[in-house]
């Protein structure tokens, strides 16, 4: 029997790390689309990757349907002219189906010892950037200029963790993006802080898309694969994010640095020695608990369940990621594609990303 999750339909898409060459990512982004993901989400890191508008684009021609979002990009190591223009290019390639996904800058900025942007930084530049596509002048300093041929405004999604990040999605982005996975108790927050800026700016939050990133594996051996995750667990512990952990019974310190994994244990290269490097400290049955309490770890019944939850709490998208930078992630889509999203009655025709 078809899972009804809401009236409203849902938009499943899939994190693209855009590991390999541009055409391999644009076939792989060509799969998912048949296999019925809404969104492709694709990375930006500029020394981990290629480059996420030329891979954008060349996804754009490998398509007809599935919606191109950045995953996110920054406005440090882009000017948000530069941002304009590309994400002008893309939706000139893709029209109607491009988000322009932003944040303040994680792996694309950290290893230039470059400072992510401020909030107050990166609103003026979403401001900059809706000017340009909007066919309106920009002034900058005592100049003014234009962006020739703009074909149309695109959303602007703002991926968010904390709550003055989160209010500020809620009162000027189209949609927000969250990282905190899917337990009902953190999306809950979450949600508040969104529709708290929302209400501040009078806006709905129910206008706004709410997309949920989890990672997720089909399998019915968790105690087995929830190892993988690791890495996730202990780099959560690293920054902070202690009482997000207590949600799943996890009580874990903050971890000394582990110089040994590069660039970082969530990008590592070497993920197996990422697993064994933060095995030191995260235990196999704290990352069973992280994987039932964050992810979408588990048996097609088991991760169906969990996105009626969330649905439940108010998501109105997923953002889907395999454990892993360096491969693109051809399992998920054919697993989830196969196994979860035909269960999804009506999930994903003409779903709002």
């Amino acid at each position: 029997m078809p899972t009804e999750l809401s009236p409203a339909p849902i938009a499943f898409g899939v994190r693209f790390p855009p590991c390999g060459s541009a055409r391999a990512v644009a076939d792989a982004v060509a799969l998912s689309e048949r296999k019925g993901f809404d969104v492709a989400w694709i990375a930006d890191s500029q020394l981990l990757w290629r480059d996420v508008f030329a891979t954008m684009a060349l996804a754009a021609t490998a398509t007809e349907r599935i919606t191109l979002a950045s995953a996110v990009t920054n406005f440090v190591t882009r000017h948000p002219s530069v941002v304009a223009s590309a994400a002008n290019t893309v939706n000139e390639l893709a029209p109607g189906r491009v988000i322009l996904g932003v944040g303040t800058g994680d792996s694309s900025v950290k290893p230039l010892s470059m400072r992510p942007s401020r909030l107050g930084e990166m609103r003026d530049a979403i401001a900059m950037v809706r000017t340009l596509l909007a066919d309106e002048v920009q002034e900058y300093g005592e100049r003014s200029a234009k962006l020739r041929a703009p074909v149309a405004p695109v959303p602007v999604h703002i991926a968010a963790s904390g709550p003055r990040s989160l209010g500020m999605a809620g009162e000027i982005a189209d949609g927000v993006l969250t990282l905190a996975g899917i337990s009902p108790e953190t999306m809950s927050g979450t949600r508040d802080a969104v529709a708290a800026g929302a209400a501040a700016a009078g806006r709905d939050v129910s206008d706004l898309a709410f997309t949920v990133g989890a990672f997720c594996k089909i399998t019915d051996d968790i105690e087995r694969d929830a190892a993988i995750l690791k890495p996730i667990c202990l780099h959560m512990a690293s920054i902070g994010a202690q009482d997000f952990l207590r949600l799943a019974g996890i009580e874990l310190p903050p971890p000394p640095t582990v110089p040994d994994v590069y660039p970082d244990m969530v990008h590592a290269e070497d993920w197996d020695l990422a697993v064994a490097e933060a095995g030191r400290y995260v235990t196999d049955e704290m990352a069973v608990r992280f994987s039932q309490t964050f992810c979408l770890f588990g048996t097609v019944e088991e991760v169906l369940d969990r996105i009626r939850r969330a649905v439940e709490v108010g998501a109105t998208g997923f953002y889907l990621r395999h454990v892993g930078n360096y491969t693109l992630p051809i399992e998920l889509i054919e697993t989830f594609g196969d196994e979860v999203l035909p269960k999804l009655s009506g999930a994903t025709t003409g779903a709002r990303p």
